[in-house]
């Protein structure tokens, strides 16, 4: 059986921030995800795709951001159960939890943090005919490497940020880049629409509204779409690629049945205090939580796992006082990455 104080459920940005802020109190965490490997969504759906909104970077490829994530938390050794989906949760008589995997792996912590993101997740598809036989054969759900698409002509569908901001990345790496949405209008960021629309000027997108695409063409592999406009008309538009972006539909799985308090497939939290769940001890930080006002930005979840930590410590720490003190206290020379001086850089300085 694997003990730990924190048992994180998600090694997104947000579970492996967590673990640096539990590390900074001297708590020990263990990971799990149910995907191969650390990052989540942004090593699963966007590795090469940049983020602008993280503090310090004015622009992170989500991969590096990951990355940067791991150095930062390697000195407090962090355990790993990759490939396996929590399953069950046992809350003991001592207030602690087993929580045990699909493949029988079992953990004892003091506390669980879910930091599932989204949970396990799949693309939207169009209702589009003989779509999945084209799956890896010219449509793509995600961008996970931009290099695929090199001097390749691509079609992106959607009208959200996901569509707009991949147009606009892609335009420097593709042949040729066509957006079509099925209205005038986008959900996107305003930025990013202005930005779309300058390169439409700039004939470096071909922007394509109101329509859609009807039937895709090839023997073996994609070779062309058919779109029809809101009068019915029917065009052919020669592509390698056709990348339907129609956002991910979300599901918690087996967290679902573990009697939390969820609303809207997110689950409840109480972001007055420390992100806690109607159940003692187990907390949901990051895109799985919801509260009023809540944001889903990896900044906010950043803040919620700093949040959640302060909370666990002193759960297992009853009366102990602390004073708060920064990375930057005087007698620290540098925050040198080791495990000494982080320990000596403690933001709660235990009495």
């Amino acid at each position: 059986m694997i003990t730990t104080d924190i048992l994180i459920i998600g090694a997104g940005p947000t579970g492996l921030f967590a673990v640096f802020e539990a590390g900074l109190l001297k708590l020990k965490c263990h990971i799990i995800d149910a995907l191969p490997q650390v990052g989540g969504q942004l090593s699963e759906l966007y590795p090469k795709k940049p983020i602008y909104d993280i503090p310090g970077f004015p622009e992170v490829l989500a991969g590096d951001l990951v990355s940067n994530l791991m150095e930062q938390i390697k000195q407090f050794q962090p355990g790993f159960t990759l490939n396996e989906n929590a399953e069950t949760i046992e809350k003991l008589d001592d207030g602690t939890f087993i929580v045990t995997t699909n493949k029988g792996t079992k953990h004892h912590a003091n506390a669980v943090a879910i930091a599932g993101g989204l949970g396990s997740f799949e693309p939207r598809k169009p209702l589009i005919e003989d779509i999945a036989f084209y799956e890896d054969k010219g449509v793509e759900y995600f961008v996970k490497d931009p290099e695929l698409f090199r001097n390749k002509k691509i079609v992106i569908a959607g009208g959200g940020d996901s569509a707009l901001d991949w147009s606009i990345f892609l335009a420097d790496v593709a042949a040729s880049v066509t957006l079509i949405h099925r209205r005038n209008e986008f959900r996107g960021a305003l930025d990013s629409v202005e930005k779309v629309q300058e390169y439409k000027q700039l004939e470096k997108v071909k922007l394509i509204t109101p329509a859609e695409v009807a039937k895709l063409n090839g023997a073996e592999h994609l070779e062309s779409i058919e779109i029809t406009d809101d009068k019915g008309a029917r065009r052919t538009i020669e592509t390698d690629y056709f990348i339907p972006l129609f956002g991910l539909t979300p599901k918690l799985g087996s967290i679902a049945n573990w009697g939390l308090e969820i609303e809207k497939n997110a689950i409840k939290v109480n972001n007055a205090l420390d992100y806690q769940t109607n159940i003692d001890g187990i907390y949901a930080i990051g895109d799985v939580n919801t509260y009023p006002g809540k944001l889903k930005l990896i900044l906010c979840g950043f803040h919620e796992a700093t949040l959640m930590c302060q909370s666990v410590y002193q759960r297992m720490n009853p009366g102990k006082k602390y004073v708060l003190k920064y990375t930057t206290v005087s007698g620290v020379d540098g925050f040198d990455g080791t495990r000494k001086e982080a320990e000596k850089a403690v933001v709660k300085s235990i009495e």
